[in-house]
């Protein structure tokens, strides 16, 4: 059977809650189980990850984090939340690493609280959950945002939430009943955030910020599998011009969260290299052993093995 490289693992989309930013977005996990991992913050968490072979994990608040917080507070309450984060994260830093949640709402504030977590607590970018508030994060609004994590060179993870409620009337409601999953991992999180990551390649945020660095999960939310095609049609008259595979390939990078299929990371790898592309499990929501048990079976060299499992995230991350 061939075997794990000789190197750490680093899993860099690994959820957890926080008690007060969880009851104001009012989020509902229906698996006791899941929730309660989300909560823990100690022995559990280090077991499981003991148990299967990770190192580290870089911690993120679950969906949807601060994306739903619309008061004037909003910036303080995600304020308090990412201190409580580094705190632990100090607790045990050869374990765990963060990315910070920002409150989307308020873009300056937004920006100003990544980069007191970036330069004080030592987070290694942040994450972001969905729409904000209805929005697409593409809107010159929160360009300050984007314009900040360049500055920092730290990147914006953007992570599933959700579909909009509109979206989920028309195309979903009919299914949601008999496969709840449907809106979630199944496939409204893939067309929702692959939607907001072609928007912001749209948009020409990437002109304006060129050294901007994007994550996606999920082996890139189908996006390495369409990059051709989407260039290809953008391209044909009638439209902008633009590349829409060389700002994609060169600003974005993806993860394995909950996707371990070798087929699928093979096409990753294809389309973007092997450089671009970073191990993560999605840990509650998929079980680590899910995760670690695949990477013996990863087919690729060692070489380009370690730079996935932990070479890429030290790098990107600087860890």
């Amino acid at each position: 059977m061939p075997l794990k490289p000789n190197c750490p693992v680093i899993a860099i989309e690994e959820h957890y809650w926080d008690q007060e930013l969880a009851g104001h977005a009012a989020t509902v996990e229906r698996n006791a189980s899941i929730t309660e991992r989300l909560f823990d913050l100690g022995a559990l968490r280090l077991k499981e990850m003991d148990e299967a072979g990770v190192d580290v994990q870089v911690l993120s608040h679950g969906a949807p984090s601060a994306q739903k917080l619309t008061g004037a507070d909003a910036a303080e309450i995600t304020k308090r939340v990412n201190d409580r984060l580094a705190d632990f994260c100090a607790t045990n830093p050869k374990r765990f690493a963060a990315f910070c949640a920002l409150p989307t709402i308020d873009p300056a504030a937004a920006a100003h609280e990544l980069e007191r977590c970036v330069t004080k607590k030592s987070f290694k970018g942040a994450m972001i959950h969905g729409l904000s508030n209805g929005e697409f994060l593409d809107d010159q609004k929160f360009w300050p945002i984007y314009e900040r994590a360049e500055k920092l060179d730290v990147p914006i993870y953007f992570h599933p939430s959700v579909p909009h409620p509109a979206v989920m009337e028309a195309y979903y409601k009919d299914y949601v009943k008999d496969f709840p999953m449907v809106i979630r991992a199944a496939w409204g999180f893939t067309v929702e955030t692959a939607t907001q990551a072609l928007r912001m390649v749209l948009s020409g945020v990437f002109d304006k910020h060129p050294n901007l660095k994007i994550i996606l999960g999920h082996l890139g939310e189908t996006l390495p599998f369409l990059v051709w095609r989407v260039d290809n049609a953008l391209a044909r008259p009638g439209g902008k011009p633009m590349s829409f595979r060389d700002i994609f390939c060169n600003h974005f990078y993806i993860t394995t969260s909950g996707n371990f299929s070798n087929p699928a990371l093979l096409c990753c790898v294809q389309e973007m290299g092997i450089d671009r592309i970073l191990f993560a499990i999605d840990w509650p929501f998929v079980p680590n052993k899910l995760g670690t048990d695949w990477i013996p079976h990863i087919p690729l060299c060692e070489e380009d093995k370690i730079k996935l499992l932990s070479g890429n995230a030290k790098r990107l991350l600087r860890m």
